[in-house]
């Protein structure tokens, strides 16, 4: 088992591994939040929840369900709270269990915890890889895995890729998979960032074969708080909230809820910023001379266009202050790749003149 950290945002463990000092202070590139920070009325919001703690929080979440079902336009019989993104997953494979399902597919390379999740509950997993130079996904390889499994786990947009499956391929693959009994489990965990409008959520009304998870941590910049949610036909997520631990989301983070997506103007100032940032970080990399994966959201991940080793600019930037994050645990990168998250354009720059300065070294 590798000894990298499996997660982006662990700083402590990268420098550890890279023989420097763990309590260095970094610029963290490695975990994909928004560098807005949370909205700005969150802090007194806390404040103000504190309250709530002397309370058990309410088992079915029901506020919290209703806020996001009137967001999603759905039933709150269709949402469940969960602790985070990484709990949905889980709810997700135990789900799959229940139901008999003996094999998965996982769309690679990926965010690990979906195979985690499968072999926590018994279920094998078989790959199928994204194209190697597009990082597409081959729609014959995609519909033939349709039939091989009783699953599909794949992330839209990728992590760490950062590309986006064409909507008609999924409705193509949830097709598929209604004729041949298999389900399709979709994380949209960075589908917030994604402009125009990508959200599987209309399709949930036809196809009974589809579960979308999504996190709240991402665009709020919250990992501490651990709130994200799981959608899906009625009946399935009835069957999901049986398998799910009691009061697992805290009564303060589910108070959260409803007034977070209410604050649009936050949602379209991350977007506007983003927007604009990335396209030019990802011109600023490239003029580097390096290869960049053209991204739908709020990471890039990239090459040496000169195929230097990407574990020398690793550790090139951790001694600069710069924490990237390693491939090494991704299925098909290996280490041959950095993801790095889009920053603010002060700290952008900074990484930019790192890699040139890495570049004349």
């Amino acid at each position: 088992m590798s000894d990298w950290p499996s997660h982006g945002g662990r700083p402590e463990q990268v420098l550890h591994r890279l023989g420097l000092a763990p309590d260095v202070q970094v610029v963290d590139f490695s975990a994909n939040l928004n560098p807005l920070g949370p909205p700005p009325w969150l802090a007194e919001r806390l404040a103000d929840s504190l309250t709530e703690l002397s309370v058990y929080p309410d088992p079915d979440y029901t506020a919290a369900r209703q806020a996001i079902a009137g967001h999603e336009g759905l039933t709150p019989g269709q949402v469940r709270l969960t602790n985070g993104g990484a709990e949905a997953i889980f709810l997700a494979a135990a789900l799959l269990a229940r139901r008999g399902v003996r094999r998965a597919v996982v769309v690679q390379p990926t965010f690990c915890e979906y195979e985690r999740a499968c072999h926590h509950y018994g279920i094998a997993v078989q790959h199928l890889g994204l194209e190697e130079e597009s990082f597409e996904l081959d729609e014959s390889r995609a519909l033939d895995a349709m039939g091989e499994a009783d699953a599909v786990f794949l992330c839209r947009p990728n992590n760490p890729t950062g590309t986006l499956i064409e909507r008609g391929l999924i409705e193509r693959m949830l097709s598929a998979g209604l004729r041949r009994g298999t389900t399709l489990v979709v994380d949209e965990a960075f589908i917030d960032f994604v402009v125009p409008n990508e959200r599987l959520t209309p399709l949930l009304a036809r196809y009974d074969n589809l579960l979308l998870l999504r996190s709240m941590t991402k665009l709020y910049a919250i990992p501490g708080l651990r709130l994200g949610y799981l959608l899906g036909g009625e009946s399935t997520v009835r069957h999901i909230a049986e398998l799910q631990l009691p009061w697992s989301v805290n009564s303060v983070a589910a108070a959260l809820v409803g007034a977070l997506l209410e604050d649009q103007n936050y949602l379209h100032r991350t977007q506007s910023w983003l927007d604009a940032e990335r396209p030019w970080f990802q011109r600023e990399l490239e003029a580097l001379g390096l290869r960049v994966v053209p991204s739908r959201t709020n990471f890039l991940l990239l090459q040496d266009g000169a195929a230097r080793p990407m574990s020398a600019l690793l550790e090139h930037l951790a001694r600069c202050g710069i924490l990237a994050r390693h491939t090494h645990n991704f299925i098909g990168l290996d280490g041959a790749w950095l993801r790095v998250a889009v920053r603010t354009r002060q700290e952008n720059e900074q990484l930019n003149e790192a890699i040139a300065r890495w570049r004349t070294s």
